[in-house]
């Protein structure tokens, strides 16, 4: 039996094809009609909204030709409203494919009034340059805070306070006209009194009538501790006549004066009959008395009660310390008595020689706290407010 010698192919081997054997090739896939139809019908659809867009983009750029620019900064521009666009037929479109919209949306007339912006603005007065293709000029109207929501109103400045009225009292002058002069160039109201029958004394109450302050007749009165009061002085043991005399004397000399203070005068003071006499003097005269208070058992308050008197009393002596620091600590305690009670007399002398220019240094600020300088007289009449000086 014939052995087969034919050799098997290896595995994985594609057996060799003979010569005669043909090659079978691999046919294209031919597209079936209704897929060629479908196909045709996207192309058309797209080419028909390809055209509608095109015509609606030529319609809108012919009916609305650009704008000119507006200056102004901040105003929007807003485009006139638009012919509508008529439907453009669409042909082999289903309805679901044509999402173009029949008209479309209106869009609101021109608003050509000017707009405030909501921060506040700088109010602005002139013209504003015409806009082109909108008529005449037209005007910003500037209008108040209250009528303009988005404008900040700031509060009016606070007017200071009202602290107190301070009446600024000098004695002694009269003995030297060089220490009164820096006192008649002081900067607010004073109040200087003079010393009577010192070689000074007349021209010191000329000059300060001439510089504007108010002038007093500072009577000497006898003293509890003995000192010599000075010249036309006034002592316990004088009858109702003399007390008279003496300050008939002395008034004619330095006035006319707008009332009278006790120069040292603890004694006189304690004195019922004395100041009793006194102040019918200054009552029937027209003048006002202030108490120096030199003691605390001054009577005067008690017999000016009795009788209907307005008297005025000192509040603070300045220069019981002739230091600067010292003086500056008592105009303070002044102040605090001022503010406490409406109002505070304080007194100083002429020869206390930084007197003058501490006050002069102070005086702007005590005006800025809110205390106001004046003198008795205005006090009386009703210039100012009297509460807080004396009772």
């Amino acid at each position: 039996m014939a052995k087969n010698t034919e050799k098997k192919s290896a595995p994985g081997r594609s057996t060799r094809k003979t010569s005669g054997q043909k090659k079978k090739r691999k046919k294209k896939p031919v597209f079936s009609d209704g897929v060629r139809a479908a196909l045709i019908a996207a192309v058309l659809i797209g080419i028909t909204v390809l055209v509608t867009v095109s015509l609606i983009i030529a319609n809108s750029v012919i009916n609305n030709p650009a704008e000119e620019p507006v200056s102004r900064v901040g105003q929007d521009r807003v485009a006139d409203d638009p012919k509508p666009v008529t439907n453009v037929p669409v042909q082999d479109v289903p309805a679901a494919e044509n999402t173009l919209p029949a008209k479309p949306p209106a869009v609101p007339p021109r608003d050509n009034t000017v707009k405030i912006p909501d921060t506040p603005v700088q109010p602005r007065t002139t013209p504003v340059q015409p806009v082109s293709g909108q008529g005449e000029k037209r005007v910003v109207q500037t209008t108040p805070a209250a009528q303009n929501p988005g404008a900040i109103e700031r509060p009016p400045e606070p007017i200071p306070r009202k602290k107190g009225t301070i009446i600024l009292v000098i004695d002694d002058a009269g003995n030297n006209l060089h220490e009164l002069a820096p006192f008649l160039t002081f900067s607010g109201p004073m109040t200087i009194a003079v010393l009577p029958g010192l070689p000074y004394s007349a021209e010191a109450a000329r000059r300060i009538r001439a510089a504007g302050k108010e002038v007093i007749l500072h009577q000497p009165m006898e003293a509890i501790g003995g000192q010599n009061p000075g010249p036309g002085a006034i002592y316990t043991g004088m009858s109702s006549a003399e007390i008279r005399t003496v300050l008939e004397k002395n008034l004619a000399e330095v006035g006319p004066v707008a009332g009278i203070n006790n120069h040292q005068g603890s004694k006189v003071t304690m004195d019922e009959k004395a100041m009793e006499t006194i102040l019918s003097v200054c009552h029937d005269r027209g003048i006002y008395f202030l108490d120096s208070r030199t003691t605390a058992d001054t009577v005067v308050p008690a017999i000016a009660g009795r009788r209907g008197l307005k008297i005025w009393e000192r509040d603070v002596f300045l220069d019981n310390i002739q230091e600067k620091a010292a003086m500056i600590r008592s105009i303070h305690e002044g102040l605090q008595k001022a503010e406490k009670k409406g109002g505070a007399i304080m007194i100083g002398h002429v020869w206390s020689s930084e007197l003058a220019a501490t006050l002069e240094e102070l005086y702007p600020d005590m005006v800025e706290q809110g205390f106001s300088l004046s003198i008795i007289s205005k006090v009386m009449m009703g210039t100012i407010d009297n509460d807080g000086f004396g009772d």
